[in-house]
């Protein structure tokens, strides 16, 4: 059965870190694009992060300098690190693997930053 599973969500102080971990099974997550997505209480879904298959990475704007996004492909792995918290980061924060036409997504983790 293929899945993704997030973990590591929690509810955090202004300034305080997490890691969000996404687990993959029942595929490889090697040949896939990883991007977190998230998505706050009346508010669209919006990427935050994504690496590619070759380790480039990319990050929104709100959260770049803050956020580092990884992969370990040898535990099936993703990883999203994130530093100096602020209560906009607040959402459901999910994974999603994409390769072609093959799409993924994880159940979303809920992460609370509060002021």
């Amino acid at each position: 059965q293929v899945q993704l599973v997030e973990s590591g969500g929690g509810l955090v102080q202004a300034g305080g870190s997490l890691r969000l971990s996404c687990v993959g099974s029942g595929f490889t997550l090697d040949y896939y694009a990883i991007t977190w997505f998230r998505q706050a209480p009346g508010k669209e879904r919006e990427a935050v992060s994504c690496i590619s298959s070759g380790g480039g990475t990319n990050y929104a704007d709100s959260v770049k300098g803050r956020f580092t996004i990884s992969r370990d492909n040898a535990k099936n792995t993703m990883y999203l690190q994130m530093n100096s918290l602020k209560p906009e980061d607040t959402a459901v924060y999910y994974c999603n693997a994409l390769r072609y036409k093959t799409n993924y997504w994880g159940q979303g983790t809920q992460v609370t930053v509060s002021s």
